[in-house]
C-alpha cells in the first residue's frame, strides 16, 4: 500500500512540476522555431484561432474609438464601420500567422521584412524579447510574458493552459 502512495506522489508532483515548467518550455518551443526560421513550428506554441480573435476584437475597438467623434459619434456610416472592420481583419490575419508572429518576436516590423530595408541599428539576427520577459503566473491555467515595445511601453503575451499543453493565445497591447 505505502508503495501505491509513494508512487501517486511522485507522479502528482512531476505533473505539478511539469504545469509550472510548461509556459517556460512554451517559450522556449516559441524561441526554437524563430531560431530554426520555422514559422510552421510555431503551431505547437500557439493557438492561432484564439490569438487572432483576440488581437481582432482588440484592433477593430481601437479602430473604432479612433473613428469616433469627441461628441461620442462615431464618424461616417456604417460603411465606414464594415471598412474598418475588413481592414482591420486583414490586417490581423497577417500579423496573426506564424510568419507574423515569427516577425514579432524576431522584433522586426513586417514593413522592414517586405522592403528588405531595416532600421538604421536593427540587427539581421534573431532577437528573443521573451528571453528577458517579466514573467508571473495569473491563475493556474493562465502565464504572462511582459515585454516593452521599441517605444518602452509593456506588451503581454498570455499563455493558457489547456490540459498539459501551453499555448500563446493573447495579446495585450499597449495603451495608446
Amino acid at each position: 500500500m505505502k508503495k501505491w502512495l509513494v508512487a501517486l506522489a511522485v507522479v502528482l508532483v512531476l505533473l505539478l512540476g511539469y504545469g509550472v515548467a510548461g509556459p517556460y518550455l512554451a517559450i522556449r518551443g516559441i524561441h526554437s522555431a524563430i531560431e530554426a526560421r520555422d514559422p510552421n513550428k510555431l503551431e505547437r506554441y500557439v493557438d492561432f484561432p484564439t490569438l487572432r480573435a483576440n488581437v481582432r476584437a482588440k484592433v477593430a475597438k481601437r479602430l473604432l474609438a479612433s473613428a469616433t467623434s469627441p461628441f461620442g459619434r462615431v464618424v461616417g456610416d456604417d460603411r465606414g464601420r464594415v471598412l474598418i472592420g475588413e481592414i482591420s481583419d486583414k490586417a490581423v490575419d497577417a500579423m496573426v500567422s506564424p510568419l507574423g508572429i515569427a516577425l514579432l518576436l524576431e522584433g522586426r516590423a513586417l514593413s522592414h521584412r517586405v522592403t528588405g530595408k531595416a532600421p538604421v541599428g536593427e540587427k539581421d539576427d534573431a532577437a528573443d524579447p521573451l528571453l528577458h520577459a517579466k514573467t508571473k503566473f495569473e491563475s493556474p491555467s493562465r502565464f504572462t510574458a511582459t515585454v516593452d515595445s521599441a517605444e518602452g511601453r509593456p506588451v503581454v503575451f498570455v499563455f493558457e493552459r489547456k490540459w498539459l499543453s501551453w499555448k500563446l493565445s493573447d495579446l495585450r497591447l499597449p495603451a495608446n
